[in-house]
């Protein structure tokens, strides 16, 4: 997995808050650096274990790993404990009352969670008695920084990619998003995550998203805190456009994802219809770096590079462009983009938001394409939130900043910006391009639906030959064989 230089920042100051809030109550962090494999057994020994515990997870690696040291721990003669809290609800258990299945909907996934339990959330831990803040193992009394968080310079390689802080990690930060957030209690009952806006200067939605990730933020305080308030305000929205709705999606891609090992990538994936993508090395730097000519798409993936949050729209904006929209790019590039670059990355979630905006799984209409031009208008008809992302673009007046190519030369002059110059050329024309691939993807859906269609006809054969094979064998242990005809 590929890191940014911001989310290893997030990481760090993260680690930092943690290791404060547990010496606060007379406890700390103690951070082991090495393989799993080899570091947990020597933990074991040095430190007596008696009891590991753990928050479970779905990623397949960290799936892998869990089970070794599972085993491990058993060899050792350590008693293991795990837990799932890191989304509201066990995707395990939303699978088992699915019948074995993860619910391909949203609504279908609403339908079985609103018959669950609510977990809650933990109160606060209590401090403990003076006297019994951990003991110093022989390493620590060696090195007394043996066991210390690492510092941003042993962290971040590349310190020249670090952008603005404006999003510090950590649990404190957390708490202290999360009540602004929720204080205009008419804000949140009214909240409707397509009335926000992708490329407002400020963001427009929580940004909570990365606190979630890194578990900075309970998933389970935040969906208590908000049923609180929607409970003082019955006239309010609802999922999956609400904010206990934004919840909910995390959690229906947590569960798709737990059923699949394959749910990041498109071969072998249960979900993802398989789609002849072309690989066009350029136009993927070009995107990726904000160089595509397209200023609203680039200013998103410039915001995207140097703060490492973007507004969930203006994600749908660039994937849509990237893949089926524009580029015929496979999602699983875009995918690996986004895993260095977001500060909120999530296997889980990255993946299942690019199938759904490439029309791969979840979603279909892929006749409804994101126009690279008209949409950032909606909300930025000026075209401020391009100047601050694009400043070659900053003298261009707002009738032609998002169409910077409607500019004679003489004018690109005047402004200061010469296409081709001082900002490249369109890579593809949207207004011809789109139809092109809304015709691939007719074609490549009916390629899907062929070869489907297919597999449930051989699935059906294989059913009834079993079932005719069982009914011969039922038949000769009964001895009821029906006589051959003369």
């Amino acid at each position: 997995m590929q890191v940014g230089a911001n989310r290893w920042r997030f990481l760090q100051q993260s680690l930092a808050d943690l290791d404060l809030q547990l010496r606060k109550l007379n406890s700390r962090l103690y951070v082991v650096h090495g393989k799993p494999i080899e570091v947990f057994p020597q933990l074991f020994e040095r430190w007596h274990v008696h009891l590991l515990t753990y928050e479970t997870d779905i990623e397949p690696y960290a799936v892998t790993r869990d089970a070794t040291v599972q085993k491990l721990a058993a060899a050792a003669g350590v008693k293991v404990d795990t837990h799932c809290s890191h989304t509201i609800y066990n995707p395990e258990l939303i699978i088992a009352r699915n019948m074995g299945k993860a619910p391909v909907t949203y609504q279908k996934f609403l339908s079985i969670v609103e018959k669950l339990k609510l977990p809650k959330a933990l109160d606060v831990l209590p401090r403990l008695p003076d006297g019994m803040q951990p003991v110093k193992d022989a390493n620590e009394v060696n090195d007394t920084k043996v066991y210390d968080c690492p510092t941003l310079e042993q962290l971040v390689k590349r310190p020249e990619e670090l952008g603005d802080n404006k999003f510090p990690g950590g649990e404190t930060e957390a708490l202290r998003r999360m009540e602004a957030s929720l204080d205009d209690e008419v804000w949140v009952a009214k909240f409707e995550k397509p009335n926000t806006a992708p490329n407002s200067l400020e963001p427009s939605t929580t940004v909570l998203s990365p606190y979630l990730k890194f578990g900075c933020l309970s998933a389970r305080l935040l969906h208590r805190r908000l049923q609180d308030i929607l409970a003082r305000h019955p006239k309010h929205s609802k999922p999956p456009v609400s904010l206990v709705g934004q919840l909910m999606w995390r959690e229906f891609y947590y569960t798709a994802a737990a059923a699949d090992p394959n749910f990041d990538r498109m071969l072998g994936n249960a979900y993802s219809l398989q789609i002849p993508w072309q690989e066009n090395s350029d136009h993927l730097e070009a995107w990726a770096h904000g160089r595509t000519g397209y200023p609203f798409i680039d200013a998103i993936m410039r915001q995207l590079r140097q703060e490492g949050w973007i507004h969930h729209l203006a994600r749908h904006a660039v994937a849509c462009f990237l893949t089926r929209g524009d580029l015929w790019i496979s999602w699983e590039e875009g995918q690996r983009v986004f895993e260095q670059l977001l500060l909120d990355q999530d296997w889980a979630l990255n993946a299942g938001n690019w199938m759904w905006l490439s029309a791969s799984a979840f979603f279909h209409q892929y006749f409804r394409v994101y126009s690279p031009v008209a949409f950032g208008k909606k909300t930025d008809s000026t075209g401020a939130y391009i100047r601050k992302y694009v400043p070659e673009l900053a003298k261009y007046p707002a009738g032609c900043i998002y169409e910077p190519w409607k500019a004679t030369l003489s004018a690109q002059r005047e402004y200061g910006c010469v296409l081709g110059v001082d900002y490249p050329h369109r890579i593809v024309d949207h207004d011809v391009v789109h139809k092109e691939n809304i015709k691939r993807m007719s074609a490549a859906y009916k390629v899907n639906r062929e070869v489907r269609t297919g597999k449930e006809e051989v699935d059906e054969y294989e059913l009834k030959s079993q079932g005719n094979a069982k009914r011969k064998a039922r038949a000769v242990a009964t001895g009821r064989t029906a006589k051959r005809k003369r």
